[in-house]
């Protein structure tokens, strides 16, 4: 079985195949051997210098002003090199101060190794050169639940630094994913800095189902355990489109909206032929999310940075970083997750009149640029409401004499408002297949509207029934995933087509482009939002 080849960076040499075993050193030849993993990176990606390494997290720590966040869980933190990733890094580590964790899971990517599920370390400690951190009992614990594993069949390529790591080198064959991974490493000594009486879990994730992974992980959570998903985010690719991607990225994790996340990531993949992720430990992130809406947590972005903006080399390509914290809130604080809206109320409003007016004339100028061959001016965004700046998706529904005449918009949010409406208010007049492109002589006939939506959350349901029982007319608008196959209804549809198993047929075969009934098929995904829809008046 091929394993696709699709996170895996820098240059890898020397492929080892086999089963992983285990690896460590015996550095107590009294009683019973312990089994040390050893640094592999130390001296590349953080000083091998006890003393250096203690000043540089310390004063990466004290530089890192961060508000206490109650009831902390988990955090995503970056990996690279201190000198890029390391101030970000703090300021999610610094979340620790004053607190009590017994243990720490620690979820990074593999960059060095091909294999399925997510490897666990099998020995008694790690070792920085700040010292050594026993292996928590939680390992071989997690390790008996699939997807985890504490030897997993593997394929694992040593860097070209290989020889220059400080570390006992194991023979050829002896490697297991964390042998070389930095992902799950360079979080240590930060740990060490500033938790005290605590043991890790280490794992490095292959390809695994990040739901799979999560159901795994809340049978040994506890409120002693802190879990950390370890990640960069976009990888030398311009600078403003990854500052861009990596917003959409950020907001979706803070949200909670992991269909959101993975849509954006499928995009992507697609976009780049399956080369460049949006963040190399989107399985690690992907996997606490899981976690986070089971436990019904909230999460809050601390920090982001680009390395461009870290080494102050201009706008060149570079890294992006982010640290997240997850919490659980008090009571009075369950509201919805940031950025995912609450269910709108009938007659319940998010924008005002002239924020309306002036999307739906927004939305007019780019369809009459469209029109007549041109791109619509940007406006300025200085008079723009503040809200407009804010990634968020729309589409734009042409009428003419009370029949469509196009529509095009985004499911998910990726760029502000503003810009969101221009586009789709380009792309349904002269875009849409299903209608020849607008002609300037119609456009004293063509009638706007403007559908603002909240972001799609997955239905779960036991059945087709289930499904058709959950499903509000009038209210949801929906989203059908088959395969690689994707329609969506805008709400407005239920007057067009009022009965729910008739809404979803047309829904799969007309938008989706499967069979009629395909929504009922066990694998089908349902997604739901709502939108807030105005017209223009005459």
């Amino acid at each position: 079985m091929k394993i696709p080849f699709k996170i895996l960076v820098g240059v890898l040499v020397l492929a080892a195949l086999g089963g992983c075993r285990r690896e460590g050193t015996a550095t107590e030849p009294q009683g019973k051997p312990q089994r040390v993993l050893g640094p592999a990176v130390a001296g590349k990606f953080y000083p091998q210098d006890k003393e250096a390494l203690t000043k540089k997290v310390d004063e990466l720590l004290a530089a890192a002003k961060a508000e206490p966040i109650e009831n902390l869980r988990a955090l995503v933190c970056p990996h690279a090199g201190y000198e890029f990733s390391g101030g970000v890094a703090a300021k999610g580590f610094k979340q620790l101060a004053g607190r009590k964790f017994h243990t720490v899971i620690i979820l990074g990517p593999s960059h060095t190794s091909l294999f399925h599920g997510v490897a666990v370390a099998d020995a008694d400690a790690v070792e920085t050169p700040l010292g050594q951190i026993p292996i928590s009992p939680k390992a071989a614990k997690l390790g008996e639940l699939t997807p985890f594993s504490l030897h997993p069949k593997c394929e694992v390529f040593r860097p070209d630094w290989w020889q220059s790591a400080p570390k006992q080198l194991p023979a050829f064959g002896e490697e297991t994913p964390l042998t070389w991974e930095h992902s799950v490493e360079v979080e240590y000594p930060f740990l060490q800095r500033m938790l005290t009486d605590f043991s890790v879990v280490p794992a490095v994730c292959g390809e695994v189902e990040p739901e799979d992974a999560a159901e795994a992980l809340l049978k040994v959570l506890d409120d002693d355990t802190l879990l950390v998903a370890s990640s960069d985010l976009t990888h030398y690719i311009p600078y403003d489109l990854a500052r861009s991607l990596d917003k959409t990225t950020t907001q979706a994790i803070a949200g909670l909206s992991i269909d959101w996340l993975e849509a954006e990531e499928d995009g992507w993949m697609t976009q780049t032929n399956n080369r460049v992720s949006l963040a190399c430990g989107i399985k690690p992130i992907l996997t606490v999310m899981h976690v986070a809406k089971r436990k019904g947590w909230k999460a809050k972005l601390l920090e982001y940075r680009h390395s461009s903006d870290v080494t102050g080399t201009g706008k060149t390509p570079g890294v992006g970083y982010a640290a997240v914290a997850f919490y659980a809130p008090s009571p009075s604080d369950r509201g919805p997750a940031a950025g995912q809206g609450a269910v709108r109320k009938k007659g319940q409003a998010e924008f005002t009149a002239p924020e309306r007016k002036l999307l739906l004339e927004l939305a007019r100028r780019s369809v009459a640029a469209a029109a007549e061959g041109r791109e619509a001016a940007e406006p300025d965004r200085k008079v723009l409401p503040e809200k407009f700046s804010d990634p968020r998706a729309c589409f734009v529904t042409l009428t003419k004499d009370r029949q469509l005449r196009g529509c095009i918009g985004s499911i998910f949010p990726r760029e502000p408002l503003y810009q969101a409406v221009l586009h789709a208010g380009h792309s349904a007049a002269v875009e849409d297949h299903r209608f020849r492109p607008v002609a300037p002589a119609e456009l004293k006939n063509i009638e706007i509207e403007v559908s603002i939506l909240t972001v799609p959350e997955r239905l779960k349901t036991r059945s087709p029934e289930d499904l058709l029982a959950k499903l509000r007319p009038d209210v949801d608008g929906v989203v059908l995933r088959v395969d690689r196959h994707q329609g969506l209804f805008l709400p407005q549809v239920w007057k067009q087509l009022p009965d729910k198993e008739q809404f979803l047929n047309h829904l799969a075969e007309d938008k989706a482009g499967v069979s009629p009934s395909a929504w009922r098929r066990a694998d089908a995904r349902i997604l739901i939002f709502q939108v807030e829809a105005f017209e223009e008046t005459k």
